[in-house]
């Protein structure tokens, strides 16, 4: 089973692609989406991870995106 050894590799992913390892290990974490609206058609994928919010906004200003952009979210366990 792979397990995510760096949390920054689900960046850019949608969280129902990653795979069930690298969900127990990230079980927990905060992520940040982009919000939907029709305006921009948003794909649901993860733009930030971190242990809290402020980290999440942290990665994501680092990345030159604005945070008022995003929802921040409890990554849940698998199962």
């Amino acid at each position: 089973m792979r397990r995510a050894t760096n949390p920054e590799d689900a960046i850019g992913r949608s969280p129902e692609r990653l795979t069930l390892g690298e969900r127990l290990s990230l079980a927990g974490k905060f992520i940040a989406l982009e919000i939907y609206t029709p305006q921009n058609l948003a794909l649901r994928r993860i733009e930030a991870i971190g242990d809290s919010p402020p980290d999440c906004i942290r990665m994501l200003r680092a990345r030159g995106l604005n945070p008022t952009a995003f929802e921040l979210s409890r990554l849940p366990a698998p199962y």
